[in-house]
């Protein structure tokens, strides 16, 4: 796929003014950026529940997509304190976050809820991110394994067909001594997107790298990824911008001294 996509979570971060203000000058990016205004990247943003409302306003106009972080896989009812893929439809967002390593560690999602979520965005017609990843260092044809039985039960509920967007996060990375090469990166995702391009009901879907993704990294990755998810080091919008650019021409300078050989720095996630 000739068009990339760059996403980014803001996690819980930011405050109101805060996000806002992030929000303001990632718009003013997106406006003029060659790689969103032309269409050459998908920039999609995924701020807090709280903000999405105003992020929507706020990016109105630009080419900048807005989504949820996570999402409840009922519609409606009474489920305290939770959101609905129905929910953020009619709010704007065109895209939901879906079994983060986090929401699988912290919250103790299981394959079965994450399952019911995913058939939820695609009911609702919202693009999900399905994030996948090995919690042990393996090697590419293991992770591989791993990563294509979570997406087989994603999407064991899915009702019809449509794109996704596939994120590739192995766990055991982030903040490692020695962490993925881009060779292991570029030779799991090729292997996942195989797996997607076997599956006629979901073609045009992407498969991205997070992770803890940075500087240099799309053009070490070359055509192996078809984007990056970033975390931290997006709070700077230079930084996101910088990223549109490498992933526009492939040759941006990156934004510290020297090349990075290795993927999963920890002040990235």
């Amino acid at each position: 796929m000739s068009q990339l996509l760059v996403g980014v979570s803001l996690k819980m971060y930011f405050g109101h003014e805060q996000t806002i203000h992030w929000c303001r000058a990632v718009a003013d990016i997106a406006a003029t950026h060659p790689a969103v205004r032309d269409d050459h990247v998908t920039l999609v943003v995924l701020p807090s529940f709280l903000y999405i409302a105003e992020a929507v306003d706020v990016f109105a106009g630009t080419r900048v997509a807005v989504g949820g972080q996570d999402l409840f896989w009922a519609d409606e009812g009474a489920f305290t304190g939770e959101v609905s893929g129905k929910h953020l439809r009619e709010l704007g967002c065109g895209y939901a976050e879906i079994g983060h390593a986090e929401r699988r560690r912290v919250f103790a999602e299981t394959d079965t809820m994450i399952a019911a979520k995913t058939a939820a965005a695609f009911r609702n017609r919202l693009i999900p991110i399905l994030c996948v990843g090995e919690a042990v260092r393996s090697n590419p044809a293991g992770a591989a394994r791993h990563c294509r039985a979570q997406l087989d039960s994603a999407l064991l509920e899915v009702q019809g067909a449509g794109p996704l967007v596939v994120a590739y996060e192995p766990h055991w990375a982030i903040g490692a001594e020695k962490p993925a090469s881009p060779e292991y990166v570029a030779k799991t995702c090729a292997a996942i997107r195989d797996h997607l391009d076997a599956q006629p009901d979901f073609a045009e879907s992407r498969v991205i790298y997070g992770g803890s993704a940075g500087p240099g990294l799309l053009t070490r990755l070359k055509n192996s990824v078809d984007g990056l998810f970033l975390g931290r080091f997006a709070h700077d919008p230079s930084a996101l911008e910088h990223i549109l650019t490498e992933a526009l021409d492939g040759s941006a300078t990156t934004l510290t001294a020297g090349p990075h050989p290795s993927v999963g720095r920890s002040q990235w996630q």
